[in-house]
């Protein structure tokens, strides 16, 4: 294993492996008794889309592990217009023990990890959001004992988390259902490759099919940056997908609810939702942490 960019790279027990290093690491981190495993490990974190959890949960992970971290824009590094990918790849790798990237593009992100000798770390791309998705697992298997035959039914857009949970459920047995507009469907490339894994996933447009029975309800912002000019028309067409009690009244009685945030509040979820006794949606936030921290890990030798 040497880089971190889709769920569905990895099997079963990889993933496992990771998500219970996560757990074991959790209680110590919290006490500020882990140990420093990764003593001077530098980690270059490369953004080119601000985030509060990104950010922060990395930067802070690395340390926790005895490592540094260092905070790159795409302004500096010009990374496929004033300087190749596979410049940056090279150059970089003689600086730093691990990568780990909130970019654009999948495209030059797979393409940075081909050509990097150490470890690459997808933090986001338009097309995924693996560490997320990681950390939700980690969420849901705390508060439900496990995410085996659980119906996660993701409540929005067809976006890079749907198709990063989509990924998960290639390889993790659950139950994936995406309740979207239409014309808001996910990657159809990702969507073949989850049929031809045998994922149990389906996609409906009817929001209140979707969440009937649901174990775990999924949020996410209706619009997201790079897509400011949609968000008058985002917000007509995903108007009846907005998670309010009244939606949420056919799933589970022990239903949990996930938001990645940033929330808008009252526009894809309700302050009676988010604020409400089945969101655990903090808990999901310092999930990023502890996810990343044991892929950071995992990774970075």
């Amino acid at each position: 294993m040497k880089d971190f960019l889709r769920i569905n790279d990895f099997s079963l027990e990889e993933l496992r492996g990771i998500l219970a290093l996560a757990r074991e690491q959790k209680p110590a981190a919290r006490a500020h008794t882990l140990a420093h495993s990764h003593p001077n490990r530098q980690l270059a974190c490369v953004f080119a889309k601000p985030s509060l959890r990104t950010r922060v949960s990395f930067e802070i992970a690395i340390r926790q592990l005895g490592g540094n971290s260092l905070f790159i824009t795409d302004k500096e590094i010009g990374m496929g217009t004033r300087e190749s990918v596979k410049d940056v790849a090279k150059v970089l790798s003689r600086f730093v023990d691990g990568i780990m990237i909130r970019w654009f593009d999948q495209g030059e992100v797979d393409e940075l990890a081909e050509h990097a000798t150490v470890p690459v770390i997808n933090g986001l791309t338009d097309l995924l959001h693996p560490c997320q998705v990681m950390a939700d697992i980690m969420t849901v298997e705390e508060h439900l004992g496990s995410i085996d035959d659980k119906n996660v039914v993701m409540v929005g857009d067809g976006n890079n988390l749907a198709n990063s949970w989509l990924n998960a459920a290639s390889v993790f047995p659950f139950n994936f259902t995406l309740t979207c507009p239409a014309g808001y469907e996910p990657d159809e490339a990702i969507l073949a490759a989850a049929e031809a894994a045998g994922a149990s996933f389906r996609i409906t447009n009817d929001p209140a099919e979707g969440v009937d029975g649901a174990h775990v309800i999924y949020s996410d912002a209706f619009y997201s940056m790079g897509q400011e000019e949609e968000a008058v028309k985002r917000r007509q067409d995903f108007a009846p997908f907005r998670l309010t009690n009244d939606l949420l009244a056919g799933a589970d009685k022990d239903h949990i609810v996930l938001h990645c945030l940033p929330a808008h509040r009252g526009e894809e979820i309700t302050d009676e939702v988010i604020d409400g006794p089945h969101s655990v949606v903090y808990d999901e936030a310092e999930n990023r942490m502890h996810a990343q921290r044991a892929i950071i890990a995992t990774f970075m030798k």
